[in-house]
């Protein structure tokens, strides 16, 4: 049944309207479509016309989305596609929910908040748990996020230094051809981390803390041998670990400790036939209920929203060879 709401608009949020709208009423147009209604200005009043339900649904959003905007956040065409997603599984509410939890702020003072309930998860999962592994694509937010925790766990006094690690896997191209010693040769590998770490401390704060030791950027190789207490210890890029790398590090951390562990398990760089030491580490620890395993989809990309549609093309690519592969094999029998 066809119906009709009314929504006023006064002066004082005209200027959030304006950028809920975007250039050339983009946003509206993606509302449209994505919801099946129609939106127009008439007045001082916006109208949405559709069936009952898409109309009360857009209604809804749309509230949410202003919600977004007055709180400082951009509202963009992933964050509208991910509201109404929401919405239609009947978790609105949960929009707010997301928004009113701050993650941390950078070093420019802007707020770090979970975009998605899958990213939620995960920093809930970061701060009830000493061990959690977070599985998932590229641009899920697994390593920033982890580094946001851990810089807000510093500020807080809750650890003593950041131990930020990740493998140098060889993908395609040769260490010893890289000029300068060990530190430089494997620098490429962890730029990603002094990247992040720059947007929450600042390049001096973190030349400081670095020569002080409260943060050590490292191959995953200077891992053996220590006990590491009072640390917030991140392992990124964790498929390409070996089942020994990876015992290394969920071996060395001491009292008062965090451990989170990265990596998507469709991305390995190993040579043909090495079992990934993660895939490994998930079979093994899977049921152990003080370990927090979140896996992190498609749904919860937050780069540019062609990311999201790279991520499931290829997952669906995957899905396709598994069974043809399985098919094959069935049939060889």
């Amino acid at each position: 049944m066809k119906h009709q709401r009314n929504i006023a608009l006064s002066e004082e949020s005209m200027d959030a309207w304006l950028s809920l709208f975007g250039l050339n009423d983009a946003n509206v147009s993606l509302l449209e479509r994505e919801l099946d209604v129609s939106i127009s200005i008439r007045g001082t009043e916006l109208s949405i016309a559709g069936e009952d339900l898409e109309t009360e649904m857009a209604a809804i959003v749309i509230d949410k989305l202003l919600n977004m905007i007055r709180q400082g956040e951009q509202v963009d065409s992933m964050r509208i596609r991910y509201a109404v997603s929401l919405a239609r599984e009947g978790k609105a509410d949960l929009i707010d929910e997301i928004m009113h939890s701050i993650v941390a702020t950078t070093n420019r003072g802007k707020p770090v908040r979970a975009k998605t309930l899958g990213q939620q998860a995960y920093v809930e999962a970061i701060r009830n748990h000493d061990l959690t592994f977070a599985i998932g694509p590229a641009g899920t937010g697994k390593t920033y996020l982890a580094m946001a925790m851990a810089v807000m766990a510093l500020k807080n006094r809750e650890i003593e230094r950041i131990i930020l690690t990740r493998p140098a896997v060889e993908a395609g191209e040769k260490l010893g051809f890289l000029p300068g010693d060990l530190t430089q040769k494997v620098d490429p590998y962890l730029r990603p981390l002094y990247d992040a770490l720059y947007d929450f401390m600042g390049v001096d704060a973190y030349q400081k803390m670095l020569e002080r030791g409260t943060v050590e950027v490292a191959p995953l190789a200077y891992m053996r041998g220590r006990t590491l207490s009072d640390a917030f210890i991140i392992l990124d890029e964790a498929q390409n670990t070996t089942s020994e790398q990876m015992k290394i590090v969920l071996t060395r951390f001491g009292f008062h400790s965090k451990v989170v562990v990265t990596g998507d398990i469709t991305q390995t760089d190993l040579p043909a036939g090495k079992k990934s030491g993660l895939q490994e580490a998930l079979d093994v620890l899977g049921n152990i209920p003080e370990i927090a395993i979140v896996r992190l989809t498609g749904k919860d990309v937050v780069r540019h929203e062609l990311v999201q549609k790279i991520v499931e093309a290829y997952a669906s690519h995957q899905e396709k060879m598994k069974s043809e592969y399985k098919s094959d094999k069935d049939v060889s029998k």
